[in-house]
């Protein structure tokens, strides 16, 4: 399984599922992140904490505890 971790600036991904429950697992889906929605990464942090991504027209920051949940494919 390829999670938001493994991608690197300028890589293009797309949402295959988001693992996890309750409240996280619902603001995720309320942010855009849903099944087939393609994003771009446009930067890591030097730690790989956080990402930051290009999703729908918006930047969205997602912390490294919470990447490992977002299952991707590579476009």
């Amino acid at each position: 399984m390829k999670t938001l971790l493994d991608l690197k600036p300028g890589d293009r991904a797309e949402v295959v599922r988001i693992h996890g429950r309750g409240p996280l697992k619902r603001r995720f889906q309320d942010m855009g992140l849903i099944k087939g929605t393609p994003f771009d990464v446009v930067k890591v942090a030097p730690l790989g904490d956080p990402v930051e991504i290009v999703i729908k027209g918006y930047n969205l920051t997602i912390r490294k505890e919470d990447g490992k949940d977002i299952e991707i494919k590579d476009l």
